[in-house]
């Protein structure tokens, strides 16, 4: 019978999560990991098979403790305008160091040539779409196909861009919430 793990895993997972968020998987070095987690390569290796695997586990955090509940501002009666409002505020308040989006920056680096993290990723998008679209229907938008595509555009593209210009980031990120003001969506006229 192995030994049983002397670390809280969730503190070990929330931490690299934090550096692959600010370095970027191709970016973070596994001594940089030691550092982070407090963890030997060893200890890294036997409980998490990779850095890879770290990796991956620091993606299921970020989804269920950033991402999740994020999309849950959609559910609300403002659900679109509420979701980037969140988003201009947050990217405007962030650590300096660790901007954007952990799966944006992925979709950017190590996804192009991973399968697998290519399909987190595309299933991140695709649940921020169906999120917005959803809600966007619920409010009565004529087409909210077409308009949660470009709502999911404009995210993804404010959380590409903060990880070089937060002002743009946000700046984005408000054009998206003026766009999915209640008075505007469907109509195709502001204050209609």
């Amino acid at each position: 019978m192995g030994r049983r793990p002397t670390f809280d895993t969730a503190q070990v997972v929330r931490a690299a999560r934090d550096l692959f968020w600010t370095k970027g998987y191709d970016g973070t070095a596994l001594p940089e990991l030691e550092a982070a987690t407090g963890l030997a390569r060893s200890s890294i290796y036997h409980a998490f098979g990779s850095k890879r695997g770290l990796f991956d586990a620091a993606v299921e955090d970020y989804l269920s403790a950033v991402v999740t509940p994020r999309l849950a501002l959609l559910s609300g009666p403002d659900g679109p305008h509420a979701y980037f409002e969140s988003l201009a505020h947050d990217l405007a308040a962030t650590d300096p160091d660790r901007r954007g989006c952990l799966l944006v920056d992925a979709a950017a680096g190590p996804a192009a040539h991973d399968d697998a993290l290519a399909a987190v990723v595309t299933s991140y998008r695709r649940r921020l779409f169906d999120a917005l679209r959803d809600a966007l229907a619920a409010r009565g938008d004529h087409d909210a196909d077409t308009t949660a595509r470009v709502l999911t555009t404009m995210n993804i593209g404010a959380l590409a861009i903060a990880r070089v210009d937060r002002t743009e980031a946000v700046a984005i990120a408000r054009a998206a919430r003026d766009l999915a003001a209640p008075d505007v969506i469907g109509t195709g006229t502001p204050g209609r």
